[in-house]
């Protein structure tokens, strides 16, 4: 296979990793608490010809010294976006949304056969029986949300009222006059690139990685960093404009560069006939 080729090849596998980040943007638009992701892209090994021994012969020259032939691009980074969504007004008592960046609530989600912490900027929550006239507060895919030391949130008994604060505790109102309080678990993400999207709109920490340098748990007086707010969600941050334009250029780039593949098959084929 000549240059041309290998170097289409290469660009068209991570042309299409790029679509296949825009396709997932686009088909969780309406994704409560959903974070796009955007992709961008380096240049792979380059090498440099020296074909004019003598550099005075190309005084005035605009371009860098020599040839240099490329091998492709590739994906550099898929970095997720963490702007702000739009807030929708539900008026239900337990929809709460974030109204700072970077900051989530933690669940105990399933994966790989055992429960672990995740991440969730979806504030939609339920609440699942446990039996025995007791209950659990869980997220929208019924994964268990954490207070601040980790430990699920259950309440006894029938509840009457709900009532979630801009610092992160939720008051229970239960229907025999009696109250309860429990801090919800709250994460401030410092460096949320390291972080794995995984199903169901969660993010996790990554194998053998230091949880202190990706986030901060925001217990004790940090707790006066949360900022939330009840009866509300918080939309995806998705720009559908964004990503079809970014979709239609992507696209034209794959056709360029398989049309880069048939032009080179064609001059083979014309080298074959000369030879023949």
């Amino acid at each position: 296979m000549n240059q041309s080729m290998l170097t289409a090849t290469n660009t068209l596998r991570q042309l299409q990793d790029k679509i296949d980040t825009i396709s997932h943007n686009v088909a969780n638009v309406d994704t409560n608490g959903y974070k796009s992701k955007q992709a961008s892209f380096t240049d792979l090994l380059v090498q440099q010809i020296n074909n004019q021994p003598d550099t005075s012969k190309e005084t005035g020259r605009k371009t860098p010294y020599g040839i240099r032939t490329g091998t492709g691009a590739k994906l550099a980074q898929a970095v997720i976006s963490p702007s702000q969504g739009a807030l929708e007004h539900t008026g239900r008592a337990l929809d709460m949304a974030f109204t700072k960046e970077n900051q989530y609530l933690k669940v105990l989600a399933r994966a790989n056969g055992s429960d672990e912490v995740a991440f969730t900027r979806n504030g939609a929550l339920e609440v699942s029986p446990l039996g025995n006239n007791r209950s659990v507060l869980t997220d929208a895919n019924g994964n268990p949300v954490l207070d601040e030391h980790n430990a699920m949130i259950t309440f006894r008994g029938n509840v009457a009222d709900y009532a979630i604060r801009p610092n992160g505790t939720l008051q229970v109102a239960y229907s025999d006059g009696t109250r309860e309080s429990f801090n919800l678990g709250v994460v401030q993400m410092r460096n949320p690139q390291v972080l794995e999207q995984v199903g169901n709109n969660l993010l996790r920490l990554p194998q053998n990685v230091n949880a202190a340098n990706v986030y901060t748990d925001l217990t004790g007086a940090t707790r006066s960093q949360i900022s939330m707010q009840q009866g509300v969600l918080e939309k995806s941050n998705v720009d559908l404009s964004t990503e079809i334009t970014e979709l239609t250029k992507t696209e034209r780039l794959y056709q360029f560069q398989s049309k880069t593949i048939t032009l080179s098959d064609q001059m083979m084929g014309l080298v074959n006939n000369i030879r023949s």
